[in-house]
């Protein structure tokens, strides 16, 4: 019993501490089994305090009676003798995307083909390399591509820095659905983000894909620090975006180097290196939009996560009012974690950093797209084959002046002195169609599109039969022979290349001194002289010979041919 109670002396340590205990618990049993006094039951108690089955602890017997050097450190194995991961199992790992049973599928098979054949490490083997061999990043990594490896690495975190140091900026895609205009569509939103404190100094709604103009409107508003934009605001030293073609577009590159801005374009695919604004797409949609009607993500009842028929959706100007009341909660009342009990704006209002500020009819003068210079008229500002009139232009007419717009906003250009740069004002749109006009428009243009899509998807539809084994695929829809006959016969009309009659005229022959082969003389008529001048007896002034052709019938006045 003192035995048994000393081997059992090892139960309920840890993993490592029972490893340590292997060797000294085996020369135990070795001593019990020289004088006789080993029974299964020290086998037993053993097994159980070294987490093992009484089967290894056998096999582990049976060995270090044959070697001595097994009695230290029983079930260690051999070095260079184990299964390791090879480059070939890497690329087995990703070519079935981490499924460990179908990579020994390939090895078992791989080393039957061997000859002589080899043997294949069992499943538990090859389970035990990868967990030994590999970081759990590469395992995510073979299974699921360099996203999923990335949540296994660790992330240095950059330093505060000061106001108006460093921003972030980028679109997102609200997963909500609100009403623009009778349709259902996703919003898309552009921010500008201060990394030293977490306001969001700037923000742009676009109710569908963003654009340039995205970009310029949420940059404008950025800067501005008077109402309602204020007190978050003025020009930054750097502007973190990414490889997005709105950010790096020569009217958004333009605005940002007349601002002395430094833009600093990010790899791709890398949104650790602008975490501030990654953190708040990813915080918005917890914190607003899933509580928001026609919120895509919303657990839905049912096998289909159909959105129900019934559900009333916000409008767009009633989506934008409540991101930007949930914007100025932010700024003002929400205590992000890495201030340290401070909102946004306390953070900010306690930075002594000094601003640069830009007027706003300066800003305008940066921020929209050049035009080039125009010639002012009685008729208003000629751009883009329309008129532009502002109430300003009295008395202007014949001045140059230079034309600024904003990006897809067509209603309305701002003017410039060409010579000086002074700004002039605003132009409107001399005839711009009404609100209803517009409407009808969009209205037979859908229309139309869907026409348009209905005839060609009907064109376009068609069937195969489906096969159980390897063959060429087969169309479905029978015809007879007089349907087809019909049909081609039908179109046989619209293809003017089967209405051409190559034969009727042939070519002329070529020149005597041309080296024609004689497969194509057979094919051309034989030379023939110059017409003579027209004249009104045909018959006279005919050629004699054999290839005299015969003069068409004339009709006198009566309509009888003569």
């Amino acid at each position: 019993m003192e035995d048994q109670g000393a081997v059992r002396a090892g139960g309920g340590l840890p993993a490592a501490s029972r490893t340590a205990l292997r060797g000294p618990a085996v020369r135990r049993l070795l001593a019990l089994r020289a004088g006789k006094e080993l029974t299964a039951g020290h086998v037993r108690v053993a097994a159980d305090a070294l987490g093992v089955s009484e089967r290894t602890v056998w096999r582990w017997l049976a060995a270090a009676e044959s070697d001595e050097t097994a009695a230290a450190s029983p079930g260690a194995r051999p070095q260079g003798t184990g299964f390791t991961i090879t480059p070939e199992v890497r690329a087995l790992l990703a070519l079935w995307k981490g499924n460990v049973r179908a990579v020994h599928r390939e090895l078992v098979l791989r080393a039957a083909r061997q000859f002589p054949p080899a043997d294949a490490p069992s499943l538990t083997t090859l389970h035990r390399a990868i967990r030994r061999d590999l970081t759990p990043g590469e395992r995510a990594g073979l299974a699921g591509g360099e996203r999923a490896a990335r949540k296994h690495d660790v992330f240095l975190a950059r330093p505060r820095g000061w106001r108006n140091q460093v921003w972030e900026s980028d679109h997102m895609q609200a997963p909500l659905l609100v009403d623009v205009e009778g349709k259902a569509r996703r919003p898309w939103i552009t921010w500008f983000t201060d990394c030293a404190t977490n306001a969001i100094t700037g923000v742009a709604v676009t109710p569908v894909h963003p654009s340039r103009e995205s970009v310029l409107a949420a940059l404008r508003s950025a800067v501005l620090r008077e109402d309602p934009y204020g007190p978050f605001g003025g020009l930054p030293q750097k502007v973190r975006v990414d490889r997005g073609k709105d950010f790096l577009s020569r009217t958004v590159t333009a605005a940002f180097d007349l601002l002395d801005v430094t833009v600093e374009d990010l790899p791709a695919y890398t949104p650790h290196l602008k975490g501030t604004v990654e953190g708040l797409n990813r915080t918005v949609e917890p914190m607003l939009l899933a509580a928001l009607p026609g919120y895509a993500h919303q657990p839905r009842p049912g096998k289909r996560s159909s959105r129900p028929a019934d559900e009333v959706l916000l409008g767009f100007e009633d989506f934008t009012a409540r991101l930007l009341a949930w914007t100025l909660w932010w700024n003002t009342e929400h205590r992000p974690a890495p201030l340290r009990g401070k909102t946004p704006l306390e953070a900010w209002q306690d930075d002594p950093t000094p601003l640069r500020d830009v007027p706003a009819t300066d800003l305008w003068t940066f921020t929209p797209e050049d035009a080039g210079t125009r010639t002012l008229t009685t008729r208003g500002i000629r751009f883009r084959r329309r008129d532009y009139v502002g109430p300003w232009m009295t008395g202007q007419a014949g001045i140059h002046v230079r034309v600024r717009f904003m990006p897809h906003h067509d209603h309305r250009i701002e003017v410039y002195h060409a010579a000086t740069g002074r700004y002039l004002g605003p132009a409107d749109l001399a005839d711009q169609a009404t609100d209803e006009q517009i409407s009808a428009v969009r209205r037979a243009r859908a229309a139309r599109s869907r026409r348009l899509k209905k005839d060609l998807e009907a064109s376009q539809r068609e069937r195969y039969a489906a096969v159980t084994q390897a063959e060429p695929p087969r169309r479905l829809g029978a015809l007879t022979g007089a349907q087809a006959d019909a049909e081609l016969a039908q179109s046989a009309g619209t293809a003017l290349s089967q209405l051409a009659l190559p034969d009727v005229i042939p070519p002329a022959a070529p020149p005597a001194d041309w080296r024609t082969p004689a497969s194509l003389v057979a094919l051309t008529t034989p030379s023939r002289p110059a017409p003579p001048p027209a004249s009104r007896d045909v018959t006279a002034t005919a050629p004699e010979g054999p290839d005299r052709r015969a003069a068409p019938p004339t009709t006198d006045e009566d309509g009888d041919a003569s």
